[in-house]
């Protein structure tokens, strides 16, 4: 049996190959992520006498190339959590880090993890598209909030309290919000309240048909009235205009692209099998849902329900320490963070929807009566969701697979 351990970096890895009883087959050496070394290595490991097994840390990226090249070559790969290899002791209390070492701490760790190494399966090109999709949405959301309250900052200068004059939802077919849209037009209080009431009215009313926006006399008294009751402290000048539209023709450009992003992602999951199951499901949207498969992958690979908890992180392990035992611990967090942030927008909308025929909700709610810490039901809440989840995907799964 050869354990051949891998760390892996940007571009290039550290290999090792032990046999039992500390028996290095071959000192560390370095292979950089090309076809043409990769290959080398793959034909080298199948050369070698025995079972060979690859082990290799979870690296976020770096370690897709070179795991999917050594699988579909025909070599059995394991990805491990970088915690597990970071606990492994090696028995030593020398605290030694280097490639080298790190390669044969991971081959090592390989040997005697070597009945319990999973193998590892490419995802399917979709789901990984998807997961990408997502990972951008995240960051570009932040990056959206951020562009937010920017504005807000520069418009308090000079139409202050304007972001809370319209209340309209994000149109859907670009994400553009009324109030930004009418802050790129009247940027300044003086916009507004030089003009007449009259004037004010026509202006207002031929910008919201021009741009597709309902238009209310009422809402541009209030907007009138509004600007009248302000002082900007910035000038009403070309320069501040020029600061004003760059700020907003920024936060749109993020905006239209976080629009682009969720409908890619919804045509993604939509090519899922699953897709109208999860859809079904109450607290799930157009958004929420293509976020739930792409963060959760294909139910199959958990072999229970608890393991797709463990997974998100929002379960508590016991702990206990002779007489000593912990009660009411806090969840784990060691998982998927972009799913926990899911799962907890997905509660959200269970409990803004309230459907009274839900067991999630019904869950929510009787826990929320006992009087849990509002984190706490919601947790809760999740927890019974994932088990919901899992239980109708693999039924749904099993399913297509018998009949096919």
């Amino acid at each position: 049996m050869n354990a051949v351990g891998i760390d892996v970096s940007k571009g290039k890895s550290m290999v090792a190959v032990l046999r039992p009883f500390g028996e290095i087959v071959a000192s560390p050496f370095e292979v950089k992520h090309t076809v043409s070394e990769l290959r080398k290595l793959a034909d080298y490991l199948k050369s070698l006498n025995g079972e060979t097994r690859v082990v290799m840390e979870s690296t976020g990226k770096y370690h897709q190339p070179i795991a999917r090249f050594l699988h579909d070559a025909g070599l059995f790969v394991s990805v491990v959590n970088a915690l597990l290899i970071y606990s492994y002791g090696g028995n030593s209390i020398r605290r030694v880090k280097t490639d080298k070492k790190d390669a044969l701490k991971i081959a090592s760790y390989g040997l005697d993890r070597w009945v319990d190494l999973a193998e590892y399966v490419p995802e399917e090109d979709v789901r990984q598209m998807l997961k990408t999709y997502n990972r951008q949405y995240h960051q570009y959301s932040k990056l959206k909030v951020m562009l937010k309250n920017n504005l807000i900052s520069l418009l308090d200068q000079t139409f202050p309290g304007v972001n809370t004059l319209f209340h309209s939802p994000p149109r859907k077919s670009d994400g553009h919000e009324k109030w930004i849209d009418f802050a790129a037009k009247f940027w300044h209080c003086e916009c507004v309240s030089a003009l007449s009431p009259l004037s004010f009215k026509e202006r207002y009313r031929k910008w919201c048909t021009k741009n597709g926006y309902y238009y209310n006399s009422v809402k541009a008294e209030d907007i009138y009235a509004e600007s009248c009751g302000h002082i900007g402290t910035l000038p009403k000048d070309d320069c501040t205009k020029r600061l004003i539209a760059h700020a907003i023709s920024l936060l749109n450009a993020v905006t239209e692209t976080l629009a682009a992003v969720a409908l890619e992602m919804s045509t993604l999951a939509s090519r899922l099998p699953e897709y109208p199951v999860v859809m079904e499901m109450h607290g799930v949207g157009k958004i929420l849902g293509p976020q739930l498969m792409a963060e959760i992958g294909d139910v199959r690979r958990f072999f229970h329900k608890q393991s797709l908890i463990a997974f998100a992180g929002i379960d508590a392990p016991p702990y206990q320490s002779g007489a000593f035992e912990a009660h009411g611990r806090s969840i784990s967090k060691r998982g998927a963070p972009y799913l926990r942030k899911t799962l907890f927008l997905a509660m959200s909308c269970i409990l803004q929807t309230a459907h009274a025929d839900d067991a999630v909700f019904q869950y929510l709610n009787k826990k929320r009566g006992e009087g849990k810490h509002y984190y706490v039901y919601m947790m809760a809440g999740a927890n019974k969701f994932l088990r919901i989840y899992y239980a109708r995907i693999k039924q749904y799964l099993d399913g297509l697979e018998s009949v096919a």
